[in-house]
């Protein structure tokens, strides 16, 4: 599997069951040979079945009959395609086929299939009635991953985007001519055109930013055993998949938007974009699943410890930094603290109203998720700011890339960053409205 020759699945989701994983039906029955027999059907398998490996290693969660009811009774298989020989190499076919490939908004290059096991032989990996355990050790990790298929996504439609608004020409510049020689001048000369292309190159370069400092995190609690960035990045792994993704897709469609009517037929391919970042909201945890982990377990994790740190994090940087210049307060400093103190006015309001009513927390999550994305996007913003005002006070011979760092970050924090405070407007609105109707008058 490390040298790709096989390759390998991940299988949760059942027809009936999805973040409910205590639901499930796939029962796994001890053999006397130590193996088990996995029978039950699971849906939603990306790459679940294909020619380009020699064999797929299915991890697979199933019940042990007579386990524990619901969540603490599943268990993590490993169930091949092919039920290997003595000498390690694929043997007799498995009892595991294909009931279907889905047909998708997206993600057309992939095989996302429904998957039947058919008293397939099954190996138990980790504990019995340990499965979730087993499998939360690759979560953080893959939720990252899919917070940079939001961003990568983002990035390479607003490459396109840039191209296109460079080279169509469409009217004229409000202030003068521009392209004299032409008929017209070029899209980026406009003003909403170049507010949909900051907003997009602010979000990419950020979220990138972003997404490195939560590898980083991963990689000192997994080479480090450092306990507090495992704390912080599991508290921020929320954030990092369902702000880049909900964003990323929002870019993407911004990006197709610089095309006009060119943006929305097949020809010039945006259109793929945006459907292949739609997926990245749903799968790993669905962004709404996402929120609702944030505010109803990980703020509270250790006491808010890890909250709190990243507070302390950000009141930091701030005090270190209050040196650098006038310009680099005004323009970074004093948004972050502002979108800092709403973010802490939030997470107090779900202190003081989430214990006497969970929904007034509840019907927040969404808005906090992005708030607090906001506010990490902010973060990593004013760092870049400062480590490009640095350079060029030294001297840079690339003097205009640090330039345009910082006026991207600039444009993020005077444009982008105040949407904390319409989020907490929202939290502090409580559960009422969002809880008023009965179901039947939806």
């Amino acid at each position: 599997m490390v040298s790709c020759e096989w390759t390998g699945t991940m299988n949760l989701t059942e027809p009936h069951c999805g973040t409910d994983l205590g639901l499930m039906r796939t029962k796994a029955e001890p053999q006397e040979d130590g193996s088990y027999k996995v029978s039950g059907q699971k849906i939603f398998i990306s790459a679940g079945d294909h020619d380009m490996a020699a064999n797929i290693i299915h991890l697979v969660l199933a019940k042990i009959p007579g386990g524990p009811d619901g969540i603490k009774g599943v268990s993590l298989f490993i169930v091949p395609k092919f039920v290997l020989n003595d000498d390690g190499t694929p043997g007799t076919r498995n009892g595991v086929s294909v009931g279907n490939i889905e047909k998708k908004m997206g993600i057309h290059g992939n095989s996302t299939c429904v998957m039947n096991y058919d008293e397939a032989t099954g190996y138990l990996l980790g504990d019995a009635h340990k499965g979730m355990r087993a499998m939360f050790t690759m979560m953080n990790e893959a939720r990252v991953g899919v917070g940079m298929q939001g961003v990568s996504q983002a990035e390479a439609a607003y490459q396109n985007a840039v191209e296109y608004a460079k080279d169509r020409l469409q009217g004229r510049d409000v202030t003068g001519v521009k392209n004299p020689d032409g008929p017209a001048d070029p899209l980026i000369v406009h003003p909403d055109i170049r507010r949909s292309l900051m907003d997009q190159k602010s979000f990419v370069e950020g979220g990138r930013a972003f997404l490195l400092w939560g590898a980083q995190m991963i990689d000192q609690a997994h080479r480090d055993g450092n306990k507090d960035a495992n704390g912080l990045v599991s508290l921020l792994t929320p954030v990092i998949k369902g702000f880049l993704t909900d964003e990323g897709y929002d870019m993407t469609v911004k990006a197709q938007q610089v095309y006009g009517g060119h943006g929305y037929i097949e020809e010039h391919g945006m259109s793929q974009y945006t459907r292949d970042a739609r997926i990245a909201q749903i799968y790993e945890g669905a962004n709404g699943v996402q929120a609702l982990d944030l505010v109803g377990r990980k703020l509270a994790v250790d006491g808010g410890k890890h909250l709190m740190a990243f507070f302390e994090l950000v009141k930091s940087f701030c005090k270190d930094s209050a040196e650098v210049n006038d310009d680099f307060t005004k323009d970074f400093i004093a948004p972050l603290k502002a979108a800092s103190k709403d973010l802490q006015a939030a997470s107090m309001y779900f202190v003081q109203n989430g214990m006497k009513n969970p929904n007034n927390a509840l019907s927040g999550s969404n808005d906090f998720m992005h708030m607090f994305g906001h506010v990490c996007l902010g973060l990593v913003w004013a760092q870049m700011a400062k480590a490009a005002t640095e350079v060029l006070d030294a001297g840079s011979s690339d003097a205009a890339f640090y330039e345009t760092k910082i006026a991207t970050g600039r444009y993020y924090m005077a444009r982008r960053l105040p949407a904390t405070q319409l989020h907490l407007t929202r939290i502090l609105t409580g559960a009422e409205t969002v809880m008023a109707l009965d179901a039947a008058s939806f």
